[in-house]
């Protein structure tokens, strides 16, 4: 077989793949569209939730606060931990091979057994009961290995070059991280915690265990709640509201996308501003 038929075959093979992840994707979205939308009514979104109106304000409202308390947790001690092992540690320091076999290994956990660790020690042992700040921290160790590992990544792509002019013009180390390489890995930094938040959203496992399944608006964040994934699980479970289970996927594909398009969006802005400065 020439190269030229070797590399036919390569882009047949590819585009092959392409078309397959395309149309796997496609049917998805078509499936819960066409099961969900109809259901989409306006009890659905009633401030409280009901046997009857099902409504998913509660799980949109707890899902927003789950976010927002998991990144508020991750975001210090991921990006910490990925200034020091990308700025400050030596290439061949145990402490930063340890911090990044950790990493990986705890990336690599079911997030079923995040939720019984959380149930163990934060609701029974730490008496938090379920509640959402229960559920926030357990999403938080489970998010930590990927906000750290790109934002690592984010960081060793900002050239040394750049490092070396803010040196060279008078800056400090501690300056130069903070106001030369931490904003030029931004739009990296931005994807991860992007996934990080995909994650969270998606989840259910371990919140069934953490956060609970009551389906209100807690008055606290030491209060239970469910999120929209947990939602959706808990009306499929019961059996007798799968239609108002696919119009909930619906809402939840929609945050989702929501979520990834705001993403793309500020990368875009980000990467042109640094550009202009540039």
């Amino acid at each position: 077989m020439n190269r030229r038929a070797e590399s036919l075959l390569l882009r047949a093979a590819v585009w092959l793949a392409i078309g397959l992840t395309a149309g796997i994707l496609a049917w998805i979205v078509i499936y819960i569209l066409c099961k969900g939308v109809p259901h989409l009514t306006p009890s659905l979104f009633a401030w409280k939730y009901t046997s009857d109106n099902g409504s998913v304000t509660p799980a949109i409202v707890n899902t927003v606060t789950m976010t927002l308390l998991s990144l508020s947790l991750a975001l210090p001690v991921g990006i910490g931990a990925a200034v020091y092992l990308s700025e400050y540690a030596r290439h061949d320091s145990r402490t930063a091979a340890v911090l990044r076999t950790a990493a990986q290994t705890l990336s690599g956990i079911p997030s079923i057994l995040y939720g019984l660790f959380g149930y163990l020690v934060f609701v029974i042992t730490l008496g938090w009961s379920f509640s959402l700040f229960a559920g926030a921290v357990t999403l938080a160790l489970m998010i930590l290995p990927v906000i750290l590992r790109t934002t690592e990544e984010a960081l060793l792509s900002v050239p040394q070059s750049v490092r070396d002019a803010s040196f060279a013009l008078g800056a400090g180390k501690l300056r130069t991280v903070f106001r030369v390489a931490l904003p030029s890995a931004l739009p990296g930094i931005l994807s991860g915690v992007i996934l990080a938040t995909g994650r969270v959203v998606g989840e259910t496992a371990a919140l069934i265990y953490t956060a609970g399944t009551v389906a209100q608006i807690p008055k606290s964040i030491m209060g239970s709640g469910r999120t929209l994934a947990v939602h959706m699980y808990a009306l499929w479970k019961e059996g007798l509201a799968q239609d108002k289970a696919y119009a909930t996927a619906v809402v939840l594909l929609g945050v989702s996308l929501g979520l990834n398009l705001l993403s793309d969006a500020v990368a875009k802005k980000l990467g042109k501003g640094r550009e202009l400065r540039g």
